[in-house]
């Protein structure tokens, strides 16, 4: 694809009231892209609109589902009536649930892999057609960390992002004749995003970030740079990285190290009721681009969180995985030089 410059762009970025989504779109807005805004709360999309056309760009709202196909089809048709054509696909719409695999409800389970996945497929579906015609265009789906290795208590989540990283991967060999389409995917690591007050959560426990955290703004630049220089996938936040690596040479040591990483880093100190949270039904709290948790860990100071040591983190993770990694790997491979 002609490479050009974002502020002839238009973009289509669905899970856009809140987080990456609308980082991603202020980003956008910023360079001078037309921004199409999807997500299911029509006065945090109306927000968003405000920013972004204060930011330089155009926006428009379109209120979507993106678990219904019918209701994708017609956020893509409304984005080429006004404005002739799409340039850029961003699927990142998404929900989570914690909590152990037999305490989730099967409803809420369903939800989330239909909104992560199927949602990201509906997207596809919609916008692909157009792009064959025109012979171009960018899809980016946001995955995640987890798409390369498991979670301990976010069954559902971790699935449908494997999925997509399955669905991207065979996609993009599908349109191995087509050179300027491109099936991009971004990776982010642990983000301030208001994901974790949405979340549905059956830990009995109050969830958190795992530490290090990153600015939701880390992954909206990662985006714009995929659009600029298309690529296969890119991380955000070493520790994915580190992880797929450490799961890839030494699965089961790398896995239990994760899962007690989790255990010691994903919870506050105290309890917390069972709640769907924004997974069945949108919550009309928390619409931020940031959901604070950076301030709140500064509030706390760098070592505590809510009055609790922090044992294990994602710093003792890298520690720790990075020599299993180096011993896994063939004395041929160890004398080769790597950038991670």
């Amino acid at each position: 694809m002609a490479k050009r410059s974002i502020d002839d762009k238009v973009v289509v970025i669905t899970g856009a009231s809140s987080g990456i989504g609308r980082a991603t779109a202020l980003e956008f807005a910023r360079q001078g892209a037309a921004v199409i805004l999807a997500a299911r709360r029509m006065a945090a999309l109306h927000e968003v609109a405000e920013e972004c056309v204060e930011a330089g760009g155009r926006a428009m709202v379109v209120p979507t589902d993106v678990t219904d196909q019918r209701a994708m089809q017609h956020l893509a048709d409304r984005a080429i009536q006004a404005f002739g054509g799409i340039d850029v696909w961003v699927n990142n719409a998404g929900v989570i649930a914690f909590g152990r695999f037999e305490d989730i409800p099967d409803e809420v389970f369903e939800q989330v892999v239909r909104t992560d996945f199927f949602g990201m497929v509906h997207g596809c579906r919609a916008v692909l057609p157009h792009f064959l015609d025109r012979g171009e265009g960018v899809i980016i789906n946001t995955a995640s960390m987890v798409s390369n290795i498991g979670q301990r208590y976010a069954t559902p989540y971790t699935a449908a992002k494997f999925a997509v990283r399955g669905f991207s991967e065979s996609l993009r060999q599908e349109l191995v004749d087509e050179p300027d389409i491109h099936v991009c995917m971004v990776m982010p690591a642990s983000i301030d995003t208001p994901l974790w007050q949405h979340a549905a959560n059956y830990t009995g426990r109050a969830v958190k970030p795992l530490n290090p955290i990153h600015q939701p703004e880390e992954v909206a630049a990662a985006i714009l740079s995929l659009v600029r220089n298309p690529q296969r996938e890119l991380f955000v936040g070493a520790e994915g990285r580190l992880a797929a690596v450490g799961n890839a040479m030494a699965p089961q040591m790398t896995e239990r190290a994760l899962a007690h990483t989790i255990e010691r880093d994903m919870f506050q100190n105290r309890s917390a009721p069972a709640t769907s949270g924004g997974v069945m039904t949108a919550m009309p709290e928390y619409q931020g681009a940031s959901g604070g948790w950076m301030e709140r860990r500064q509030e706390h100071g760098r070592g505590r969180e809510d009055g609790r040591e922090r044992t294990f983190s994602w710093a003792n993770l890298s520690l720790f995985l990075l020599p299993v990694v180096l011993a896994s790997r063939p004395l041929g491979a160890r004398r080769m030089r790597h950038s991670w």
